[in-house]
């Protein structure tokens, strides 16, 4: 016979016969010793010390829910606190802003302004300079003019006239003031 063969020709299983004791198998035994704990159980009154325990650990729970609820109702309320804090912050924020443009439109309406009456000043002030240029330019032609007019007239008097000419002309002039004296 070979391994194999061995194997597979196993002898049958015998029958077992279970033990007892006074006319009880084991589990009978079992079944008496669970209910004598059991009953040492309830007689000690161990399921009320577990309820006890369960009913406090339930309260424990429910306490611990009860402040969970109240802490989420206060982070509710500070929630809704700075929401409207924020909305007011961006209200104020906007009217800030309105306001700022509002100044520097005002600012830059008064610069422009400003630098119109400067220019209108500048061009007024140039034109005065300008103006008073013309007037020493025309002072300073005329004084050039009266003075050339008169070297002009200096040198035609001194061709045309000579000694004799201005003895009849000073002649002239006395008798001129006799004249004038006597009347």
């Amino acid at each position: 016979m070979t391994a194999h063969t061995a194997h597979t020709t196993a002898p049958a299983e015998e029958h077992h016969v279970d033990p007892t004791a006074l006319g009880l198998n084991a589990t009978a035994w079992v079944s008496i010793a669970m209910l004598i704990v059991i009953l040492i159980m309830i007689w000690k009154k161990v399921p009320v010390v577990i309820g006890n325990a369960l009913d406090s650990k339930i309260a424990a729970i429910r306490a611990t829910l009860d402040e969970a609820t109240q802490l989420r109702a206060d982070a509710e309320k500070l929630k809704a606190e700075y929401e409207a804090k924020q909305k007011a912050v961006d209200s104020d924020t906007a009217e800030m802003i309105a306001h700022a443009k509002a100044e520097a439109e005002a600012i830059v309406a008064q610069a422009r302004v400003d630098a119109a009456d400067l220019i209108e000043r500048r061009g007024k002030m140039a034109e005065d300079k300008i103006a008073a240029a013309e007037r020493s330019a025309i002072a300073e032609v005329r004084t050039r003019a009266a003075d050339a007019a008169a070297a002009a007239a200096a040198k035609l008097i001194a061709e045309r006239h000579d000694a004799g000419a201005d003895k009849v002309l000073v002649d002239k002039a006395i008798g001129s003031l006799g004249l004038s004296g006597r009347a």
